[in-house]
């Protein structure tokens, strides 16, 4: 596997939605495209020597909406990239429906993006109405047949369930409209009520119960299971070999870089201390020095924390020997926990997964390392 990536931000959306805790900005007056292009560039240019050599398997355009720039502009990007790609290398666009039956999803397949993510999150045009999207139903039918006619041959489609108001049958039946699109890679995960966000300060009415997502989400898995779809991270399923390679970077404790407002990196150097990067939040912030980096190395104490939060997600977990190689510290390390979870049936112990008794108590499993 490949385990350096490069995720690259664009802030700006048509409408901020209720429920997102991403930094992503309304956008106000026209989108200042060329000037946040060139800034992408000279943080680009001034993040690739932390290479040293190494080259990209993977390279994510997020947001925000990627998907209100033109291909030309991401086309720049990749352009100034291509010495540093692997042939193979994965190149995801995040799209919103609203915005890219707009755009000529044909050009962003020309400039070298080859699979694309579309928020969906529902079929149901009264749910998009309370989770504050832009678009409807047809738009979503309409983009994703562009981006066919357009040459993708990967899709992603981002579904929610637990929606205001939202039954088990309703969840299910817009599962089932996700399959007759027959995409290669769906996200479906429930909506959260996220810190700071508007939901967060005014909930919306009529949310499911627990014993409400519980069925919904049983009953999801198995409708997915029966379609083909593979479940091999909490929230993400699969088709064939079409597992997100930018994702699993993150999830094994990979290397990436962070590029554009808001956007954050890790990188391993030479000594074998490990950092996070981050870049500033605020897109006029971010435009004033777009080479400055907030750089903190991560305390050897809070590494198996870190490394077990994100792959307990996967639901294979990684091979024993990741820990060491990602970290740089003994298996032994994890212990006592590890042993003890072992011993309760909750994680497996030829690898560092959960067993599915240990999966389905996921979180407190994964906080025991924290």
């Amino acid at each position: 596997m490949i385990n350096l990536g490069l995720y690259v931000h664009f802030p700006w959306c048509v409408k901020k939605c209720p429920y997102c805790d991403f930094n992503s900005h309304p956008l106000r007056g026209e989108l200042p495209e060329a000037a946040y292009l060139e800034s992408l560039l000279l943080d680009l240019e001034a993040q690739l020597p932390a290479l040293e050599g190494r080259r990209l398997g993977s390279v994510f355009f997020g947001g925000g909406t990627p998907s209100l720039f033109s291909p030309a502009s991401i086309a720049r990007v990749l352009g100034r990239l291509a010495p540093m790609l692997t042939e193979d290398v994965e190149v995801t666009l995040e799209a919103n429906p609203g915005t890219a039956e707009h755009q000529d999803l044909a050009g962003y397949r020309r400039a070298g993006v080859n699979r694309l993510s579309f928020g969906a999150q529902s079929f149901e045009v009264e749910k998009l109405k309370a989770l504050g999207r832009i678009h409807d139903r047809g738009a979503i039918f309409r983009s994703f047949s562009l981006a066919r006619a357009g040459g993708f041959d990967n899709i992603n489609l981002d579904l929610m369930y637990g929606l205001p108001g939202q039954s088990r049958d309703e969840a299910l039946e817009d599962l089932r409209t996700a399959f007759s699109l027959e995409p290669e890679h769906l996200s479906w995960y429930q909506l959260t009520l996220e810190p700071k966000t508007e939901f967060a300060r005014r909930p919306p009415p009529a949310l499911p119960g627990d014993i409400q997502l519980e069925a919904m989400e049983a009953a999801g898995h198995r409708l997915l299971a029966d379609a083909g779809y593979e479940r091999y991270e909490v929230s993400a399923y699969a088709r064939g070999n079409r597992r997100c390679r930018h994702n699993q970077v993150y999830w094994t404790f990979g290397d990436y870089l962070g590029v554009g407002a808001g956007a954050h990196g890790k990188l391993t150097t030479a000594d074998g201390t490990i950092h996070r990067r981050r870049k500033a939040s605020q897109p006029r912030l971010y435009q004033n020095n777009p080479t400055a980096t907030e750089t903190k190395a991560i305390d050897a104490g809070d590494l198996p924390g870190e490394f077990m939060l994100n792959a307990l997600r996967l639901m294979n977990g990684v091979a024993n020997e990741r820990f060491e190689a990602a970290t740089g510290l003994a298996l032994s390390t994890l212990e006592p926990i590890r042993g003890t979870q072992i011993e309760a049936g909750l994680l497996r112990e030829d690898r560092l997964a959960a067993t599915p008794r240990g999966y389905e108590l996921l979180d407190s499993l994964i906080a025991a390392y924290l």
